[in-house]
């Protein structure tokens, strides 16, 4: 035996780490230094992924002028151009057409025999259908089809061949004179022709018979003679691509509208566009739903269709207001396949977008233009000069219709009676008018998250409080895995269930859901005064946290009551009374409608409320409950020593110590919330609105990527604006989650121990 004098020295070896624990230590230090690394790499990554796709949306229309071409032969009445923009025709009212090759700078004259002979006072061009109408001064109309066709050779050669299709002649049998303005509208089967004379102002309806043999025969169905209806000097006149209205522009700057859909012209609306200037030209936009209008000044509005509240016809209105065009006579050419256009006076030339309002591109010709077209592809347009000048200009102008107000602010689109937040990115036509609002997937993403957070934070807090700071040990080794599990509940499952079985079933039980949500706290609160006053020898039964067991039997037995008198609670307070035979009917679902003027959708907030709720109880129950766990025992013990109750124990040191944890985990809720996918998408409409009723739908952010993203085209716009809509979603949790960073270490600092 040693004796405690000679002890053995201690060996310094065993304080020493083995190398392969040292290797191991460096190893894994360096590893997750590079791990941290990649996640900021991959993060700024993305951000920077989504801001490349974004930055293009905001950039304005790129035109590159090409040279001038000179044809002589005096000044065009008009040009146009074919769809790929290589063969532009001049007309200058004669019994030809030019065609241009720009390939090699040559000509070629196509004759148009039905005009050999006649002397053309009046041409306007429909590049629709590349159709040129024609007035004598005879009094007739007509008009003819430049027909392009692309032919291929043996060697695969693409050559564009152009010929003219004649159409008949027409006697306009009223008015006197040689004809001076004419517009033409081709529905199809049904066509119009707006034609003003010297003297009179009339509107030719046509038709077209089908026949077994042969193509359908166009012919005159009948004349209306509009000149007294309209009464006055005629200015400027325009008929609508469909065949089904004409307007008609006065001296003194009164437009009058015509519907002749139902055969004979009907006036529908007289309105002086621009206060009493004379309106100078009329055109129709890609659509045929708004009409570009120009002053004689070169101020320039452009009037939409609407349907005013409580009227069956739809009349113009004023939607937008562009910069004046300047001095000299306008040019105008629509798009045919955006709701763009080309526009300008005195060399002075624009493209401008009508949903988006802006001037996409502002320049300058080489000469004055008096004639312009736009290609069929949307990639050239042409101006033609009075000295017979050509000139292309390509352009590139993907986004349009994007911009900051189309994204952010009130827009006024084509049919709407005012300006508006909206989403809808696609349409059933091809002349569809984008909206690309985000407001409405804002305030839906802000909208579901506070009504999920409303539900879940009282549950969720109250429950880690009481887990924490009175459940016994042994009941809270089972409450808290059960609750973390719930975390790993898959998103689409609580979506699924709150669709197909929740939906359905609060359809119909609000009042019962009213009952329970105020008869549960009141009855709790209720259940602790009356237990408070019980003597020492009953509430010892239930010590030590227990005293849920008394609670729980009262909660259950008041809420099936209260869910029970739902009923009876409609009958009393929520009736619905039919406007047409004064019967009254308790049922909410009518109720609300006619009480407050919102909707009533089955699968609306309230159902999003309680799914997304319950996926967010799990994360800040489990947050909260483990900071409220973590305040140092001493702290409580020394409260408790001072003569402190339990509940005041919680509320002067627990949660207050507590706090930048709970309000991390609030923070986190709310990231869970507001960044949820597969519950909005399938227990909601899923429907983009601007309102905050608890008993409508929504569409958040999150969830119009994901159900929008796989079927938009790469590069369009869009595509790129559900990336501008990630990157709003990812600005939003960012700001916040930066503010709730500032306030946490507030708290932190408040409430720290010294």
């Amino acid at each position: 035996m040693t004796s405690p004098d000679h002890q053995p020295a201690p060996d310094p070896k065993r304080f020493e780490v083995s190398k392969g624990t040292l290797w191991l230590d460096r190893v894994m230090t360096h590893l997750i230094s590079i791990g941290g690394l990649a996640v900021i790499l991959a993060v700024f990554g993305i951000f920077f992924f989504i801001v490349k796709e974004i930055i293009p949306l905001f950039s304005k229309a790129h035109v590159e002028a090409e040279k001038v071409i000179e044809t002589p032969g005096g000044k065009p009445l008009l040009i146009g151009v074919d769809e790929w923009g290589e063969r532009p025709f001049l007309y200058r009212g004669d019994a030809e057409i030019v065609i241009l090759n720009l390939e090699d700078g040559s000509r070629e004259v196509i004759p148009v025999p039905s005009l050999e002979g006649v002397e053309v006072t009046a041409a306007s061009y429909d590049p629709v259908h590349q159709r040129i109408a024609v007035g004598l001064a005879d009094g007739r109309v007509g008009s003819f089809l430049v027909v392009y066709k692309t032919e291929f050779s043996d060697d695969g050669k693409r050559t564009v061949v152009t010929s003219v299709e004649a159409e008949p002649w027409f006697e306009v049998g009223s008015g006197e004179g040689a004809v001076k303005k004419l517009g033409y509208g081709d529905g199809g089967s049904k066509r119009i022709i707006l034609v003003a004379r010297e003297r009179g102002i009339s509107v030719i309806r046509l038709g077209q018979k089908k026949s077994l043999i042969g193509k359908a025969k166009l012919t005159k169905l009948g004349v209306n003679d509009l000149t007294e209806t309209v009464g006055g000097e005629v200015t400027s006149i325009a008929a609508s691509q469909n065949g089904k209205a004409v307007l008609i522009g006065k001296a003194d700057g009164t437009v009058c509208y015509f519907l002749t859909e139902a055969g004979e012209p009907t006036l529908t609306q007289t309105f002086q566009p621009f206060g009493g200037k004379e309106v100078a030209r009329m055109d129709y936009l890609f659509g045929g739903v708004s009409v570009a209008m120009t002053a004689v000044d070169g101020e320039q509005r452009v009037f939409s269709l609407f349907r005013p509240e409580g009227s069956s016809d739809r009349v113009f209105g004023q939607t937008k207001t562009f910069p004046e065009i300047g001095e000299g006579v306008p040019i105008f050419a629509a798009s045919l396949r955006k709701k763009a256009f080309l526009t300008g006076a005195g060399g002075d030339l624009s493209i401008r977008h009508l949903t988006s309002g802006t001037v996409r591109w502002q320049g300058g010709a080489e000469f004055e233009a008096v004639s312009a077209a736009i290609d069929g592809k949307n990639e050239h347009f042409f101006i033609a000069g009075a000295e017979g000048q050509v000139q292309r200009f390509s352009f590139e102008d993907h986004h349009p219709e994007a911009g900051f107000t189309a994204f952010f602010g009130k827009v006024w689109y084509e049919g709407g009676s005012e300006p508006v937040y909206q989403w809808q990115s696609t349409g059933g036509s091809d002349d569809f008018e984008p909206k690309l609002s985000l407001v409405p997937l804002i305030i839906g993403s802000l909208k579901g998250t506070f009504y999920a957070l409303l539900f879940s934070v009282p549950i969720a807090l109250l429950a880690a409080v009481f887990s924490a700071a009175f459940l016994p040990a042994d009941m809270k080794r089972v409450v808290k895995p059960a609750m973390e599990i719930m975390a790993s509940l898959p998103s689409v499952v609580l979506g699924f269930l709150a669709g197909i079985w929740l939906a359905p079933i609060l359809d119909d039980k609000v009042p019962s859901i009213i009952l329970v949500c105020l008869s549960l706290p009141i009855s709790a609160l209720l259940v602790g005064v009356v237990w408070s006053r019980q003597p020492m020898a009953v509430r010892g039964k239930f010590e030590g946290g227990r005293e849920w067991m008394v609670l729980l039997p009262v909660l259950l037995g008041v809420g099936y009551l209260a869910w029970s008198l739902g009923p009876a609670l409609e009958k009393l307070l929520f009736v619905y009374k039919d406007p047409t035979t004064g019967a009254t009917i308790a049922d909410f679902r009518l109720w609300w409608p006619q009480a407050t003027g919102s909707s009533y959708d089955q699968r609306n907030s309230l159902v999003v409320g309680f799914a997304m709720g319950f996926a967010v109880i799990p994360v800040i129950f489990t947050i909260s409950e483990d900071s409220l766990s973590n305040v140092p025992k001493t702290l409580t013990a020394a409260a408790s020593a001072l003569g402190a109750s339990r509940w005041q124990v919680v509320r002067s040191i627990i949660i207050p110590v507590a706090s930048p944890g709970i309000f991390s985990a609030l923070m986190i809720g709310f990231g869970r919330a507001v960044g949820e996918t597969m519950i909005v998408v399938m227990a909601t409409g899923n429907t983009p609105v601007t309102e905050w009723n608890i008993f409508s739908g929504m569409r958040t952010l999150s969830a119009n990527i994901a159900v929008e993203l796989p079927e938009a085209a790469p590069g369009s716009t869009h595509y790129r604006t559900l990336f501008l809509g990630a990157l709003v979603l990812f600005v939003l949790t960012f700001i916040l989650n930066s503010v709730a960073e500032v306030l946490r270490q507030h708290l932190r600092e408040k409430n720290k121990l010294v």
